[in-house]
């Protein structure tokens, strides 16, 4: 083995993260998850352009406090700062995948798109160039909402950089989001969906949904998506097959023909009983549980290139119910990311209770 070779994978024989001395210690350094200023997980704030080409980090997480396009309980708008201060623990060591994520994984916190209060027009143009900003320097945006019109903006930005109409979405939610319009509203957080089908960003059929239910959309919307080719799952499917069946299908049918993936996860997703924090809470959905996996093996096993949360609010979650585990869902992302990048260097999982 060369010298160059010892040094890559240590003196056991062993890859060496390629971030594990870039940080004074995982996570926080500074103390406890509660003090200092709230990054997401205490990672590196870099606002800028200039500074995120510098660093081509893996991953740059940007925030969208935009909630102006929603139609019931308002709030999201405080997502992004809640699910920043969200990590009550600075431990980032993740025990399924035994890997500790940011040894292998560069992730700094961008910031947010300005989003001035009313203003959807110019909040949207915000948002999607914050976003192409950092999917054309080839970096994984990780964007926190906000109400789920910035799906439309975000994700329009990620085909603008990788590809228009190559970029397949899946989707999360209690609701398709792909009305025309709703209360004379075209960029409404019920209609993301049918303007990136309708724009050509993404093809309806590398458009697929996962967990409907409730009493919307009406019959004449789903006449619609039937007609482009999008492809549903709902949550009686899941009850009925299991999660982790009607994951793999919807893998295959997002994936199929498509270079990439953005990933869309509407907290609502969630039966209230688990978020009760978010704008329209539709009883019925899943436990955080089955999300949290289906998230993990999207991020494992398919181009995942971009993703976003939507739909947390603050004001209306308990016991930051909901927070937690929004917040969970990104890093699930970062550990199944992370676990990619170790692999592919030829490192093996640390799992507890294991010998080394």
């Amino acid at each position: 083995m060369t010298d160059g070779a010892e040094e890559a994978f240590g003196a056991a024989g062993r890859p060496v993260p390629p971030y594990a001395a870039r940080e004074a210690a995982a996570g926080n350094p500074e103390g406890p998850g509660y003090a200092g200023l709230a990054t997401f997980c205490g990672r590196p704030w870099l606002e800028s352009e200039a500074e995120l080409l510098a660093r081509r980090p893996d991953v740059a997480v940007v925030g969208a406090p935009f909630d102006i396009a929603t139609t019931h309980r308002p709030g999201a708008r405080f997502g992004p700062r809640a699910l920043r201060a969200a990590a009550y623990d600075p431990g980032t060591y993740h025990l399924d995948l035994g890997i500790e994520i940011f040894e292998w994984l560069d992730v700094v916190d961008a910031g947010d798109a300005h989003c001035p209060h009313g203003l959807t027009e110019a909040s949207h143009a915000n948002i999607r160039a914050k976003v192409h900003e950092v999917a054309r320097a080839g970096i994984f945006p990780l964007v926190l909402g906000g109400d789920h019109s910035i799906t439309w903006p975000a994700a329009t930005a990620v085909a603008e950089a990788v590809g228009w109409g190559e970029v397949g979405l899946l989707h999360f939610d209690a609701h398709a989001d792909t009305a025309d319009i709703i209360d004379g509203n075209l960029a409404s957080h019920g209609t993301p969906m049918r303007r990136l089908i309708e724009s050509g960003a993404v093809r309806g059929r590398n458009f697929v949904q996962v967990g409907l239910r409730g009493y919307w959309p009406p019959p004449d919307v789903f006449a619609w998506m039937r007609d482009n080719g999008l492809r549903w799952h709902l949550m009686h499917e899941v009850w009925d097959r299991g999660s982790r069946a009607v994951i793999a299908d919807a893998i295959a049918e997002a994936v199929d023909g498509c270079k990439a993936l953005y990933l869309s996860v509407d907290i609502d997703v969630l039966d209230p009983g688990f978020a009760p924090g978010t704008g329209t809470p539709e009883p019925g959905g899943m436990n955080p549980a089955d999300l949290l996996r289906a998230v993990r093996q999207i991020a494992l096993d398919t181009p995942l290139v971009a993703a976003d949360i939507v739909e947390v609010s603050p004001p209306f979650d308990h016991a930051e119910t909901t927070v937690n585990s929004a917040h969970r869902v990104a890093m699930e992302v970062f550990a199944a990311l992370a676990h990619r990048r170790r692999t592919a260097a030829g490192g093996m999982p640390d799992l507890p209770g294991t010998a080394p």
